[in-house]
């Protein structure tokens, strides 16, 4: 059987969708699976043995300049790519309004969830076969429940599984000695409000540096580069982290005593590695969206407003939007928390 997976960001949902691939090898054996993504994470696909090919898009850009990007052929070759191949089934696993115009570009009919199951409705229009799946649930499991459906089986009784292949995953060439003992600190988030202040993860980075623990703080990009470096000043123990490839990311998770986290996609490749880890919530919910997975705890604040789905904090008291909930989230607290992880190992 072959599966065509239309499921194009953000890095967190893509790896909620690698437990249904698991499921379902596990019914048909000799099952591959295509998947169209997003070409910034196009990585993440290849992390499960059961994918063949990754089609990549740059659907951001065509936001940019539709023009353009027709004139220069880029949507065309997409769109040539996207329906060499058949398959005995599409599925759109993403349900939104970009994953919904992929779908309608594929020539033939998609699985996708009904309008009563979309969170941005009019994507339903886009498929033939609608699946209900209800919303109200961990996005793992609605992953599973969707591919199942388009598949004919029922999900097992099994706890979810990543099913990951990572021997691919080498350590990148870095400028400093690779700690024996490390902590992955991920500070990073693409929303504010899910950002912990500065000033708490450095004084987090000096207790866990006492202890003799080495600290890597990753970066996506140049601004998070630049407070991975103000984080790390404090220190010669932290070590602020250039982007990487994902794979080098994998390796280096792999490596690290345990990781500390912001609700943003590294967490959940924590998650997906078995990686002990605490995330901290404010904003998001972690009955929808939290990591998911062995050794995960979640740290949430106890603002009565959260889960606030809010970008920016709209509290009279927040600073130019900083979150308040984040920064009343005491560093001995979250210190105490990541010991006892550490302790426990």
């Amino acid at each position: 059987m072959r599966v065509l997976i239309i499921k194009l960001t953000s890095m967190g949902d893509l790896m909620h969708a690698l437990p249904a691939l698991t499921d379902a090898a596990s019914v048909f054996p000799d099952i591959e699976f295509d998947w169209v993504v997003d070409k910034a994470f196009s990585a993440v696909p290849k992390w499960h043995p059961r994918i063949r090919k990754v089609i990549t898009t740059s659907h951001r850009n065509w936001r940019q300049g539709w023009w353009k990007n027709i004139k220069n052929g880029e949507i065309a070759t997409f769109y040539k790519g996207l329906n060499a191949d058949d398959y005995d089934v599409v599925v759109d696993m993403q349900n939104n309004l970009k994953s919904a115009f992929v779908s309608l570009l594929r020539k033939g009919p998609v699985y996708g969830l009904d309008k009563y199951s979309c969170r941005e409705k009019p994507a339903h229009l886009a498929y033939r076969h609608p699946i209900n799946v209800n919303p109200n649930q961990h996005a793992v499991e609605r992953m599973r429940q969707i591919l199942a459906a388009a598949l004919g089986y029922s999900v097992p009784n099994e706890h979810a599984d990543y099913g990951v292949k990572l021997d691919h995953c080498q350590l990148p060439a870095l400028d400093f000695a690779l700690p024996k003992r490390y902590l992955m600190l991920v500070h990073n988030a693409s929303w504010l409000t899910k950002l912990w202040p500065v000033k708490h993860w450095q004084a987090l980075v000096l207790k866990a540096a006492e202890k003799g623990y080495g600290l890597l703080l990753p970066s996506g990009n140049e601004e998070e580069y630049q407070r991975a470096q103000q984080i790390a000043s404090v220190s010669e123990h932290a070590h602020a982290l250039p982007r990487l490839p994902l794979d080098n990311i994998v390796a280096l998770m792999q490596g690290a005593d345990a990781a500390l986290c912001s609700d943003t996609g590294l967490a959940h490749m924590a998650a997906m590695l078995g990686k002990p880890a605490i995330t901290i919530y404010g904003s998001t919910d972690t009955h929808l969206i939290g990591t998911f997975g062995d050794n995960q705890q979640h740290l949430i604040t106890g603002m009565s407003c959260s889960p606030c789905y809010k970008r920016r904090c709209p509290l009279p008291e927040a600073v130019d939007g900083h979150p308040v909930c984040m920064a009343d989230m005491e560093v001995n607290q979250v210190w105490h928390r990541l010991e006892s992880v550490l302790q426990a190992q």
